[in-house]
């Protein structure tokens, strides 16, 4: 259950003290010994880098956690993928409202200093897509360009007869 990538989502793990780096080693063990690397495609725990000078003039560089006790993972929610992410050593519980995991948005990942790639779910340009989302949902087009970060694409939408180019979210978009 691949599925496009606007089915996946960023969840927040709490971890016991100090083990956040141990918990996404684990996961990411885990999620490679599975065979779940279509379903959790990430995981990242927020860090800050600064330059500390010791007494000898030597400077070395440290890392100091952003959001101690606290772990992101963006993956498609399943009973399977809960499971796996829940049951990880010193994972403590998903963060959410009711015990129930609460998605958050890529922007605010993005903040913490995370890499967000969004996968264009194999879309290359020339390939007839879908619009899932938006105003535009339900028309189709074929894709005319793709950014470089692969987070937007520019499809020319057939619009009541005519080829209209539209400028959308890679993950709005189905392959077809």
């Amino acid at each position: 259950m691949a599925g496009n990538s606007s089915n996946y989502k960023w969840y927040v793990i709490a971890t016991s003290s100090g083990y956040e780096n141990r918990v996404k080693e684990t996961l990411e063990k885990k999620i490679a010994n599975l065979g779940l690397q279509d379903k959790i495609t990430d995981v990242f725990v927020p860090v800050t880098q600064y330059e500390v000078t010791d007494s000898k003039g030597n400077v070395k560089i440290k890392e100091e956690k952003v959001i101690p006790n606290y772990v992101f993972v963006r993956m498609i929610m399943t009973d399977e993928t809960w499971h796996v992410v829940f049951n990880t050593e010193n994972t403590l519980n998903f963060v959410g409202a009711d015990n129930k995991p609460e998605p958050i948005s890529d922007a605010e990942v993005e903040a913490l200093g995370a890499q967000v790639h969004v996968e264009s779910a194999g879309i290359s340009v020339g390939d007839h897509v879908k619009i899932q989302t938006g105003p535009m949902q339900g028309f189709e087009g074929t894709v005319f360009s793709i950014s470089e970060d692969g987070k937007t694409v520019t499809v020319n939408a057939n619009v009541f007869g005519r080829e209209t180019p539209v400028e959308l979210e890679a993950t709005s978009l189905l392959k077809i």
